[in-house]
């Protein structure tokens, strides 16, 4: 059987198309990971490069229910001419997958941060990562600091500047310009914080970000 995906409604192909675009900005020869998730829905994941993954969920049909593929092969379908028929998917590129995904429940609602705050946070991050940024991006002591403690449903879940870095990375924040700009962030927008005993996940309008918790370096300091 060919590999397809079949994303019928306009505005669902463009949000898949610019969550591939996020993702092949990031890494040329990225990989997306589609996953059938429940009746009629499909689950895309990407890696960030900050060492958590990042995922957007769209209506539409997959066959079969789980497959890798080429993001640069997958951004071109989606906008091609006949993105409205089912598209075939190509090769599989399964192995080319490397990570474990977070599961699809067991997530407690911790607490929602403004939006505003995490593009202030990376907005910071950025300008200590330029003054101290080798030829091998950001230091690890960065993307490792706690940058962010939420407490909340009987649970304290802190949250390192790498996903941060990758939620924005991603755009997944309404910001009404070219680039996120902490004052042009709604003031009633919101990210919600959501965990399970293993994985961190913060779900923004546009798509979610997740980690294993603790699965960075040491916390260095809380900058809120």
């Amino acid at each position: 059987m060919t590999p397809t995906l079949h994303v019928l409604d306009p505005a669902e192909r463009e949000n898949l198309a610019t969550f591939a675009g996020h993702a092949v900005r990031l890494d040329a020869a990225a990989v997306i990971r589609l996953r059938r998730r429940g009746n009629g829905y499909v689950s895309a994941w990407a890696a960030t490069g900050f060492e958590v993954l990042a995922v957007r969920t769209v209506v539409g049909e997959l066959a079969p229910d789980d497959i890798t593929v080429a993001g640069d092969a997958l951004l071109a379908s989606l906008s091609g001419p006949a993105a409205q028929a089912p598209i075939d998917l190509g090769y599989s590129m399964d192995s080319a997958w490397r990570s474990t995904l977070p599961p699809t429940s067991g997530f407690a609602h911790v607490d929602d941060v403004p939006a505003r705050s995490l593009i202030e946070l990376a907005e910071q991050g950025a300008t200590v990562a330029a003054e101290h940024a080798g030829g091998h991006g950001p230091p690890a002591s960065l993307l490792d600091q706690v940058v962010l403690t939420v407490t909340g449903a009987a649970d304290r879940v802190e949250v390192p500047m790498r996903v941060v870095f990758a939620l924005t990375a991603m755009d997944f924040i309404p910001h009404g310009g070219e680039r996120a700009d902490s004052r042009r962030i709604a003031a009633g927008e919101i990210v919600r914080v959501r965990a399970t005993g293993a994985w961190l996940r913060l779900d923004a309008r546009y798509g979610s970000v997740a980690r294993r918790r603790g699965g960075g370096g040491p916390s260095l300091r809380v900058l809120g």
